[in-house]
């Protein structure tokens, strides 16, 4: 379904003739879509439905388009950077495919399908404090009140617009960008592309245009997927397996670094992986999958089954511009919350 669907709202000159035309024929759902989403951001902007004001500074990481762009990888740099400069973050996430009432705290030792693969995924790299739900608003009053952060980092939500945030960072793929630029369900954008003119960055993973930071995605060291795992990766030939937004971008990495591909297997964005459904895909060989994928098979995994983590690196130009804007933020809450 996913490769159907990636040829219907990013076709390219090869594409069928029948992809195109399906992509008419979901027009008036698409308008149906402009209309609905419209209607709602003219309620909060004229202040008939609520939207909600933090004492501490709110960074939106999301993007305009369905599908990974690298937010997550975005997401840890934050934490990381914000930590270097002395401040204490801490991220709030909807919690993709967990059902749970309310809002939950994500612990280090609990799984993806207790919390979602990102966020585990986040919090296992990071440990940093993190709350998920779909409202937002109460993950991150949440936070707060655990006294342990001083900056909220919202992981998507660039359209829960009731929550009000100080900072927005738009996440793009050099590769797709927008698309066919058309929203769903003919393409992939949930908001027009006019959105991208109104956001404080624009952050694209890949080839950057004028007015955009670039970023990259650094490949680290290949470590075991199972928990209890140890040993070195030796290089040998491997099955690629991955189940993101984009795929063919981690395949193609691999490629890059030199490794063998014996056979490389698209899944379903935040696909639900089981002993059974990888043995399938690759016997006994050895498999190397993204770390997004790896935390949904530590309590499983066989002693050959590998993942490759990336860092995130973007220019020093970024970094600064990025702080000078949320120390001035962090100056004007201080003065409001001081009565000034």
């Amino acid at each position: 379904m996913q490769e159907f669907v990636n040829k219907v709202w990013y076709p390219n000159k090869n594409t069928p003739l029948a992809y195109k035309v399906f992509k008419r024929l979901l027009l008036p759902l698409s308008l149906l879509f402009w209309l609905v989403s419209g209607v709602r951001r003219v309620l909060f902007k004229c202040g008939i439905k609520q939207t909600f004001a933090l004492p501490v500074p709110v960074i939106i990481v999301g993007n305009i388009t369905v599908g990974g762009s690298g937010k997550t990888p975005m997401v840890i740099f934050l934490i990381e950077l914000m930590r270097k400069h002395g401040l204490k973050p801490g991220v709030i996430s909807r919690g993709y495919g967990v059902e749970f009432e309310g809002v939950k705290s994500v612990e280090r030792h609990m799984s993806a399908a207790e919390v979602g693969d990102e966020p585990a995924m986040i919090v296992a790299r990071t440990a940093v404090p993190m709350v998920i739900g779909a409202d937002r608003v109460k993950a991150a009053k949440a936070l707060i009140h655990s006294g342990q952060v001083d900056v909220i980092i919202s992981d998507d939500g660039l359209q829960h617009y009731r929550l009000e945030r100080d900072i927005e960072l738009l996440i793009l793929d050099g590769e797709r960008r927008f698309g066919n630029e058309m929203l769903l369900p003919s393409g992939p954008l949930r908001e027009g592309v006019w959105r991208a003119k109104h956001v404080d960055f624009t952050i694209v993973n890949g080839k950057a245009h004028d007015g955009e930071f670039q970023m990259s995605l650094q490949p680290q060291a290949i470590q075991p997927v199972s928990a209890s795992g140890n040993g070195t990766f030796v290089p040998c030939p491997v099955v690629a397996v991955a189940g993101i937004g984009n795929p063919q971008r981690f395949f193609n990495t691999l490629h890059e670094q030199g490794h063998t591909l014996t056979k490389c297997h698209e899944f379903e964005d935040h696909q639900k992986f089981t002993l059974e459904l990888l043995t399938q895909v690759a016997g006994e060989q050895t498999i190397l999958m993204t770390e997004k994928d790896a935390v949904k098979c530590r309590d499983f995994a066989k002693d050959n089954w590998w993942y490759l983590a990336v860092d995130a690196k973007l220019p020093t130009k970024f970094e600064v511009n990025l702080m000078d804007k949320l120390h001035r933020v962090i100056v004007e809450k201080e003065g409001k919350s001081d009565g000034v």
